[in-house]
């Protein structure tokens, strides 16, 4: 047994020997396509797949560098927005009857296709117009770079990494911020619903929360999910308090919400008062109250 160890060994190293240059050359060959085209082709594949690494590879050093520097999860995010599929998927690569690229990329509910058209090259600068199918045209933007080409613009936005991010971040922002919004009228609602059924106002959000098997009743309504019900709904936090009448009986009610993480879920506050109106106010995560702005029912 002892005797075969060396042998081993040697069969190994010559293993490595035949492996390892080969995939250094690989490497070194990331991010060198001889024409505009093919790096696009690698930089949408690379976003297809979710490959940050392999993407970095076709956009400039210093976007490289902060594109990098953003967390796991931003990086993800950022390339699923390229590749118009949110996930990752497989990349399928053909040619049309003008022999120029068509890049699929097949997600598992979906799938988007980029039609490219004709590039134009002005000596270290190169534009592509792409075509997504069922969907919008943009241009892509390359500069040669490092003996490479990569990628500078996306339409008439510069492809500015931490700029880019900054834009999306924006948007999810007022995006949830619009479904905080529905989602108080909607509240609202449901309690109306509760308080005609009961003929009370529900004691708290839990009470209009999924019902048991057994049907429903005045402390399992079945009027929100289990995440509304314990006051927990896309990155903000509900607070409902029942007022009280003078004379005794109930005076209506007030419903409170705040972002769970401020700036990263949202920024503003929202509080729905007891007549129904909406209003809104950024309070760096504190709660919002009938002092804020009211929104008109048109109104984000």
């Amino acid at each position: 047994m002892n005797s075969r160890r060396p042998i081993r060994a040697v069969l190994l190293a010559l293993l490595f020997a035949i492996l390892l240059p080969g995939r250094a050359t690989l490497r070194a060959q990331e991010g060198q396509e001889s024409n505009p085209a093919a790096a696009l082709t690698s930089a949408l594949v690379a976003a297809c797949r979710q490959s940050d690494a392999g993407f970095a590879h076709y956009i400039t050093a210093e976007s490289a560098e902060s594109f990098q520097a953003l967390a796991v999860e931003q990086r993800k995010t950022l390339l699923g927005r390229l590749s118009l599929l949110g996930g990752p998927g497989r990349p399928l690569v053909s040619t049309d009857a003008q022999n120029r690229t068509v890049l699929r990329c097949e997600g598992s509910s979906a799938t988007i296709e980029f039609r490219f058209g004709a590039e134009r090259v002005r000596e270290n600068l190169a534009f592509i117009p792409v075509q997504v199918v069922n969907g919008r045209s943009t241009r892509f933007g390359l500069v040669r770079e490092g003996g490479g080409w990569r990628l500078i613009s996306l339409g008439l936005l510069l492809f500015d990494i931490p700029e880019l991010q900054k834009q999306w971040a924006d948007e999810d922002l007022a995006a949830r911020e619009t479904a905080v919004i529905k989602t108080l009228r909607a509240l609202a609602d449901a309690i109306g619903t509760y308080r005609n059924a009961w003929e009370k106002l529900p004691a708290s959000l839990a009470q209009l929360g999924p019902a048991p098997k057994e049907g429903v009743s005045a402390d399992t309504a079945d009027l929100v999910d289990a995440d509304m019900a314990a006051g927990r709904r896309g990155g903000y936090l509900y607070l409902y308090r029942v007022l009280h009448a003078p004379e005794g009986g109930d005076g209506g009610f007030e419903v409170a919400a705040a972002p769970e993480e401020y700036g990263k879920t949202g920024r503003r506050s929202f509080f729905l008062d007891a007549h129904g109106k909406l209003h809104a106010g950024d309070h760096q995560g504190a709660a919002a109250d009938a002092n804020d702005p009211v929104i008109s029912p048109d109104q984000n």
